[in-house]
């Protein structure tokens, strides 16, 4: 049965548990445990999204012999079945037997998701050496991997080359257009020529932009991220920036999505902007990803 890893942002917490609530169709879901997964923990259980929990190392073990016969692995029970089913094959009813068995087991798919802390952000080298990590050390049980971040600025606009011939499929974020979304906001609207409409209509005055999580992450940003730019009092306090664009996703997993954002406002002296985003782009990316893994264990 075929492992899809997912590494992931914070920032897509909400997103994560949606697609993965939705998928009825898992084998099994596996969260990396860390004080970065609590959040992601919560909301899938809100929603009675069943799942199992262990440290990083661990899971290769959970896994166990995924593969079991029919695999290749040549041992034990499975291999001794295989040699005496394998004249049977050659007639057509257990072939379509046999086919249709590997068919339904590779339907069956796990999932392992490893979400990663905010902070990394203060540090595109950081960040991307972070994630380039864990994609070697998850690569080791999984049959693909999804990119659950964006390109986020420079740090992840060489990925599908540095990982171009890497045995095990790398799966991104990307739009429409075929093309990895720029960031949180970028994937909320449905891509990144939507964020370029929108910035363009909000031309001429300084905007930022919450999703439910940006809301109700923003004091521990900014706590973390003292010296950043984005997150800096005195430049959030710059008349130009007037605008808050609220990005409603539709993921109702945080109830003071509505409070937090006027309380920023608030603090800031913002104009509140309400747009309507989705989930769209990640449930498609997903589903991509799963397929994907799915294909691959049939060939």
């Amino acid at each position: 049965m075929p492992v899809l890893s997912i590494i992931a942002c914070r920032m897509f917490e909400d997103e994560l548990a949606h697609v993965l609530s939705r998928d009825t169709e898992l084998e099994q879901l596996i969260v990396v445990e860390g004080r970065d997964s609590f959040g992601l923990l919560r909301k899938l259980k809100s929603k009675n999204c069943l799942h199992r929990t262990a440290p990083l190392d661990r899971v290769p073990f959970l896994l166990g012999n995924r593969h079991g016969f029919g695999s290749g692995s040549g041992s034990g029970s499975g291999s001794g079945f295989k040699t005496i089913a394998k004249p049977l094959l050659k007639l057509p009813f257990f072939r379509e037997v046999h086919e249709n068995m590997k068919l339904k087991a590779a339907q069956k798919v796990t999932v392992v998701v490893n979400p990663l802390r905010l902070g990394l952000h203060d540090d595109l080298d950081l960040l991307k050496s972070e994630v380039y990590g864990k994609i070697r050390e998850m690569a080791a049980f999984s049959d693909g991997i999804l990119i659950f971040y964006c390109s986020c600025g420079e740090a992840f606009e060489s990925l599908e080359k540095d990982f171009s011939g890497f045995k095990c499929p790398l799966y991104c974020l990307k739009d429409g257009n075929g093309e990895v979304v720029a960031d949180c906001i970028s994937a909320a609207l449905g891509g990144n020529a939507a964020y370029d409409e929108i910035m363009y209509a909000c031309r001429g005055t300084g905007a930022l932009y919450f999703t439910p999580m940006w809301a109700s992450a923003w004091k521990e940003m900014s706590e973390e991220r003292r010296k950043s730019r984005n997150l800096d009092d005195n430049y959030l306090k710059d008349p130009r920036y007037s605008r808050l664009v609220k990005l409603d996703t539709g993921l109702s997993y945080d109830p003071d999505f509505h409070k937090n954002v006027r309380e920023f406002a608030r603090t800031f002296d913002m104009e509140i902007v309400e747009i309507k985003g989705s989930a769209e782009l990640a449930e498609k990316s997903y589903r991509a990803a799963k397929k994907g893994v799915i294909q691959r264990t049939l060939e």
